[in-house]
């Protein structure tokens, strides 16, 4: 069960490590924040600062689907030690690569890491119905 607590952990952390590489990215596009309006001027970024904004935000999305998946895998009994685990670990490199391919704009590479990442949350899904 490990292995899936820390590939939750890493789910839960990555909208803010992709939050934390937009800031310098939308501070050099925009001249700094607005702290009162945070997300006003995010329809203004271009390039990278856009990307990694868009990241964060799938980031967010794909958190819900690999948590539910999880919970659902939890409350079956899946086997925690067997492709429970395997998927878990795919997913959380697919994850990884999927934000640092969307910064850089490797949208291939995006994709791939997109669907591998999707792939896995039902993949443990299927392994809670049994």
């Amino acid at each position: 069960m490990t292995i899936q607590i820390y590939a939750l952990l890493v789910a839960a952390i990555l909208p803010y490590v992709w939050h934390f590489a937009s800031l310098p990215l939308k501070n050099k596009q925009l001249g700094g924040l607005d702290l009162n309006e945070p997300r006003a001027r995010h329809g203004e970024l271009l390039g990278s600062a856009a990307r990694a904004v868009a990241a964060q935000a799938n980031a967010w999305e794909a958190l819900g689907l690999f948590a539910a998946a999880n919970l659902a895998a939890l409350m079956a009994g899946a086997d925690p030690q067997g492709n429970w685990a395997l998927a878990s670990m795919i997913w959380v490199a697919a994850r990884v690569l999927h934000g640092v391919a969307y910064i850089a704009d490797i949208a291939l590479l995006r994709v791939a890491c997109f669907f591998a990442g999707l792939a896995m949350s039902i993949w443990i899904l299927l392994l809670a119905l049994g």
